[in-house]
């Protein structure tokens, strides 16, 4: 069974970098344009893994997490932070949220297949 992840990101060029990375790996990928558009698409959908920017408008990825894990259905869903933050402080208010992982942009294409691959067990 093929894996939907949904990528959460402001930016076009990183989203369809993210689809064709992730796409080539044999998932099954949906965009969202910033957090607000995230939570939509997860209350309409069902996704097995989340990768998200941090900054984004309208709402960003801590708000968004702290928002799906509230949801029933996405409380142990991975969620995978693609960003450009690295401050330690950050990082811990993203695992708080309940984040999984963290990888900062700009990242290799074979780095996020294989965190996909390890944090969805396929």
């Amino acid at each position: 069974m093929t894996a939907n992840i949904l990528t959460v990101d402001d930016s076009a060029s990183i989203r369809m970098t993210t689809r064709i990375a992730l796409t080539n790996a044999g998932y099954k990928v949906t965009e969202a344009v910033d957090g607000a558009d995230g939570l939509q698409k997860m209350k309409s959908g069902s996704f097995d893994l989340i990768v998200t920017d941090l900054n984004m408008p309208n709402m960003d990825g801590l708000t968004m997490i702290r928002s799906l894990r509230q949801m029933p259905a996405y409380m142990g869903t991975p969620v995978i932070f693609l960003t450009t933050e690295s401050d330690g402080d950050i990082k811990q208010q993203a695992k708080a949220a309940g984040a999984t992982g963290w990888l900062t942009k700009p990242f290799d294409a074979e780095n996020l297949t294989k965190i996909a691959r390890k944090v969805l067990g396929r």
